[in-house]
C-alpha cells in the first residue's frame, strides 16, 4: 500500500505524537510499504527550528528509515500562548492539505490528533479527492487516529475561556468524526468517550502505544554521566521525563520538595527533565524557593531519555486531578516499564489500573504531595522492592504493548479499510 499520513510532529522531535507515528512509519516501510509523512520543520516545544532544518515555503523532502518525510512551511509558535498556537495548527492544515493534492493518490490517508486540525487535514485531503475522483481516479479511505478528546481537553486546563470557541470547536469535532471511514485511538477510555459521542463502536480500533526496543536498546543509557552531570549523588531520584504542561500539575513537585527543604530532608531528588509551556514558571518558583532538590535539565535529545530514566530510582507519571483524564494512558509509562524503573502513578482510571496490572509501579492520589512523599520513602527503604517492581512492568510491556506487534496490527486494520472501502464503491 501507500500510505499518506498527516502529523504535525515527527522525529527528531521526541514528544508523544512524533514518537508514536515514527515507530509505525518506519515498521511499516520495512514491511514494504511506501509511507510519506506530511510533518512540519521541527520546533517543539519552544518554538525554534532544530539545527540543520528550516521553515520554508517551498517544502522540503528527506528520507528517513525508508519513509519519506515531507515538511510543509508553518507559523511556528512555542508550546504556550493559545492564539499562537491555534495560528500554528491552521498553517498545517492549510500547508499539509495544499502539498498532499499535488501528490500520488495513496491507498489510504491517516490524520492523527493531536493536534485538532491536523485531524481536519486528513479530513480537507479525503474531500478534495472524494469530489475530483473522475480526475483523479477512485477515491480513499480515511484513517482518523484519536490520541487526544479535543477541545475537551483545552478545557480541562482552562486553556480556553469562551464557551462560544468552545462549542465551535465542538461542532467541528463531531463532523471529524463523522468524516472518518474508521477511527483508531490508543486506548479504551478513548473508546467510550467515542461512543458517548454518537461513534458506532464498530468503526473505532484501538492500537495502544508500546515500548520500543529498538530505540531503548540502541541509546547511551550511562546512568552514572548523568548523575554527575547534575550532581545527584547518592540522592533517591524521583524524575518527570516529558512535556511539562498545564496538564502535567508538576506543582505537587514544587509541593513535596518544598516539604522536604523544610524538614531538611536530602534524601531526595526531583528532575524534572523536557520543557514546555509552565517550565520556566515553575523554575523561576524554584529558584525563588531555594528548592535545590529540584533539577530541570530543559529539552534534550530523544536518544538521552533512556540514559535519564537509567540514573533514576522511580519514575513519576502525573496528570491534573480532572474526570477526563481518567481515560488517559500517557506514552511514558511504556518507557519507563521499558527501562525497568519502577513507577509512581499520579493518574486515575486507566493508567493506574495498567500500571497496577503491570505491577510494575504504585498509584497516588493526582495532585497529593503527602502521599508522593510517603510513596518515596518506602520505595527508598526497598531497593528489593523497586527491582521487583522494575522486573515485573519490563515482562509486562514486551509481552503486551511490543511495538512491532502493534504496527502489524494497526497495518491489518489499514489493510482491512482499503479491502472494504473498494467493495463499498463497487455496490
Amino acid at each position: 500500500m501507500h500510505i499518506l499520513f498527516f502529523s504535525h510532529y515527527y522525529t527528531p522531535e521526541g514528544n508523544a505524537p512524533a514518537t508514536r507515528v515514527s515507530a509505525l512509519a518506519r515498521r511499516w516501510a520495512r514491511q514494504g510499504h511506501e509511507v510519506t509523512v506530511l510533518t512540519c520543520a521541527p520546533n517543539v516545544p519552544d518554538g525554534k527550528v532544530y539545527a540543520g532544518f528550516r521553515n520554508r515555503l517551498w517544502p522540503q523532502t528527506e528520507m528517513l528509515d525508508g519513509v519519506r518525510v515531507i515538511r510543509v512551511w508553518t507559523y511556528i509558535a512555542p508550546n504556550k500562548g493559545f492564539t499562537r498556537r491555534i495560528a500554528n495548527y491552521l498553517s498545517y492544515l492549510i500547508s499539509a492539505v495544499i502539498r498532499a493534492i499535488f501528490l500520488k493518490a495513496p491507498d489510504v490517508v491517516i490524520a492523527t490528533s493531536p493536534q485538532f486540525f491536523c485531524g481536519w487535514a486528513g479530513v480537507c485531503y479525503a474531500t478534495c479527492l472524494r469530489v475530483s475522483r473522475l480526475l483523479r481516479g477512485r477515491p480513499i479511505p480515511f484513517v482518523l487516529e484519536i490520541r487526544d478528546i479535543w477541545p475537551e481537553s483545552i478545557g480541562a486546563v482552562a486553556a480556553m475561556k469562551s464557551s462560544l470557541s468552545m462549542r465551535f470547536l465542538q461542532w467541528l469535532e463531531i463532523i471529524m468524526y463523522r468524516q472518518a471511514d474508521h477511527i483508531v485511538t490508543v486506548g479504551h477510555g478513548y473508546q467510550r468517550q467515542l461512543v458517548a459521542k454518537g461513534v458506532t463502536a464498530q468503526r473505532i480500533s484501538i492500537i495502544m502505544n508500546g515500548v520500543d526496543k529498538d530505540i531503548l536498546s540502541a541509546v547511551d543509557t550511562d546512568p552514572l554521566s548523568v548523575r554527575q552531570q547534575y550532581d545527584l549523588g547518592d540522592a533517591f531520584v524521583c524524575s518527570y521525563i516529558g512535556t511539562i504542561g498545564l496538564a502535567c500539575g508538576l506543582d505537587i513537585v514544587m509541593r513535596a520538595a518544598q516539604t522536604l527543604v523544610e524538614r531538611h530532608d536530602q534524601r531526595f531528588k526531583f528532575l524534572i527533565v523536557g520543557d514546555g509551556a509552565t517550565r520556566d514558571e515553575l523554575q523561576r518558583r524554584s529558584d525563588e524557593a531555594g528548592l535545590t532538590n529540584v533539577i530541570f535539565t530543559g529539552r534534550q535529545p530523544k536518544q538521552r531519555m533512556a540514559s535519564f530514566l537509567a540514573a533514576s530510582d522511580v519514575s513519576l507519571v502525573h496528570l491534573i486531578k480532572t474526570p477526563l483524564f481518567e481515560t488517559v494512558i500517557p506514552s511514558k509509562i511504556f518507557e519507563a516499564l521499558g527501562m525497568r524503573r519502577p513507577i509512581i502513578v499520579g493518574v486515575a482510571g486507566d493508567a493506574r489500573e495498567l500500571v497496577q496490572q503491570s505491577g510494575g509501579g504504585i498509584a497516588i492520589e493526582p495532585e497529593n504531595d503527602a502521599q508522593l512523599l510517603e510513596v518515596l520513602d518506602q520505595l527508598r527503604t526497598e531497593p528489593s522492592r523497586c527491582t521487583e517492581m522494575g522486573n515485573s512492568g519490563y515482562e509486562f510491556v514486551n509481552t503486551h504493548f511490543d511495538r512491532d506487534r502493534l504496527a502489524l496490527e494497526y497495518l491489518e486494520i489499514l489493510e482491512r479499510c482499503v479491502k472494504q472501502f473498494d467493495r463499498n464503491m463497487a455496490h
